[in-house]
């Protein structure tokens, strides 16, 4: 009698086993071992609460994953490249909206601007922007006069300008503020697309485009700020991408204009500085015309730091005062030995089983670095191996800037929305994976569930 072997267990499933582990420990450890007055956080390693509820958008929202589910591979691979890019972010839009509808209207979208810790409550305190700009800074510490709200003295004050400004075209309120940040931060998978193709090969891009669109980061990229911000860091890591691959040096340009203007909106996304020395050694421009790519990006990126600083505001001076804001409130409770893994928890929750098993792959891709490993190949599997190796690397890029704001300690907790720029980039290794419609489904369940048995902080 011939026994028959086992099947060996695909090695992706070791990946997403140890993520599993990772929030399980991080949610029972939270609750368990540590109290709210620890934490700060009502279902660790979340902010929100237990609150399982259906919504207006709950029937839109199971359409758009079984659609993106069953037709998305298919779809992506299919359609003209400029018709995908608008498939996407059609398809995003649809997503984040139908999630954030889960909640209602108000709650969704319309209030999650105007609490009392968020950017709209401080919209009268403007009149006089250049004023308002000089004295930013004394008002960040928590003993300091009419000092800022939470989230406002948190980010530099362009990501406060933004509103404000929407508010000055007519376009005030809640409402109109959420719509923009979800809207834009819609953008921002259409731009991993962009720098992916530009950088490592189109079938890549498409591959990846699904997983993009259908991501659980969508339960937070469209109640949160941080989704706008994403979207601009996405974009211009992408203009940079297309400089480095032979476009004319005006997406430089543009490239260091976003660059600029996302440090603006947050301190933390300086860090981007990674993923964009990594576009930079990914680039083929020859090597000659390589270094002329430096002055249209520096030329760029000076212009938005040069305006804040001429009308008063001084960015290194309001960092320092926010780290010492930051420990006089939650952080200095927060305990670093939890949330230093704990964190990681979060990016889990917000990118999915399927960027777990992703990652591991992409892993193995730079450690195989080897295009050859002494068999005999043709051009074509050489060039595939390359192409890998060169997403592998931008994701690698885009993990190590998280992991280096985490080690930081200005991260204790609500990642789910403050690494959402970092998470995008996580999210391009399900390009490497097989059989997507499974893995998909894996992610829409994941989203689905966190969003109608949580109530989000964000």
């Amino acid at each position: 009698m011939t026994l028959t072997r086992p099947r060996p267990v695909p090695r992706d499933l070791y990946a997403v086993a140890a993520a599993v582990l990772l929030v399980t420990a991080a949610v029972l450890v939270g609750r368990y071992v540590y109290t709210y007055d620890d934490l700060i956080v009502g279902w660790p390693p979340l902010l929100g609460r237990w609150d399982p509820h259906l919504g207006p958008g709950t029937p839109a929202a199971l359409v758009v994953a079984a659609a993106v589910v069953a037709y998305g591979p298919a779809v992506a691979a299919r359609l003209p490249w400029r018709a995908l890019l608008a498939a996407a972010w059609g398809t995003a839009l649809a997503w984040t909206w139908s999630l954030a509808l889960v909640d209602g209207w108000d709650r969704g979208v319309a209030g999650r601007l105007t609490t009392r810790q968020e950017y709209l409550s401080v919209i009268d305190r403007w009149h006089d922007i250049p004023a308002t700009l000089r004295d930013f800074n004394g008002h960040i510490l928590l003993h300091s006069p009419d000092n800022w709200p939470a989230h406002v003295a948190g980010h530099p004050p362009g990501a406060t300008l933004t509103y404000v400004l929407l508010d000055r075209t007519g376009l005030g309120g809640g409402g109109w503020a959420g719509a923009l940040t979800l809207t834009v931060g819609a953008t921002a998978g259409v731009a991993v697309l962009v720098t992916v193709r530009a950088l490592a090969a189109e079938r890549l891009a498409r591959r990846a485009a699904p997983f993009l669109v259908l991501a659980p980061a969508a339960v937070w990229m469209g109640t949160s700020a941080d989704g706008y911000f994403a979207a601009v860091a996405a974009w211009a890591v992408a203009l940079l991408a297309l400089a480095v691959t032979g476009r004319p040096l005006g997406w430089a340009a543009g490239s260091g204009l976003l660059f600029g203007l996302t440090c603006y909106l947050s301190y933390g996304l300086t860090l981007f500085a990674v993923v964009a020395a990594a576009v930079l050694l990914l680039g083929r421009r020859g090597a000659r015309a390589r270094p002329m790519l430096f002055v249209p990006l520096l030329a760029g990126a000076a212009v938005v730091p040069v305006a804040f600083t001429a009308a008063g505001f001084d960015w290194w001076e309001a960092y320092h005062l926010l780290v010492e804001r930051y420990y006089e409130g939650a952080a200095g409770v927060r305990p670093y030995a939890y949330w230093v893994w704990a964190n990681l928890a979060c990016t889990v929750l917000i990118t999915g089983l399927a960027t777990a098993a992703g990652l591991r792959r992409a892993g193995g891709v730079l450690v195989r670095r080897r295009v050859a490993d002494g068999r005999a190949e043709d051009g074509r599997a050489r060039g595939g191996r390359a192409e890998e190796f060169r997403l592998a690397f931008l994701v690698g890029a885009g993990l190590l800037a998280l992991l280096a704001a985490d080690l930081s300690g200005m991260s204790k907790a609500e990642t789910e929305r403050i690494w959402l720029p970092f998470a995008l980039w996580l999210l391009a290794a399900c390009a490497f994976l097989t059989r997507p419609r499974g893995w998909l489904a894996a992610q829409a369940v994941l989203a689905l569930l966190l969003n109608h048995l949580l109530a989000t902080g964000w």
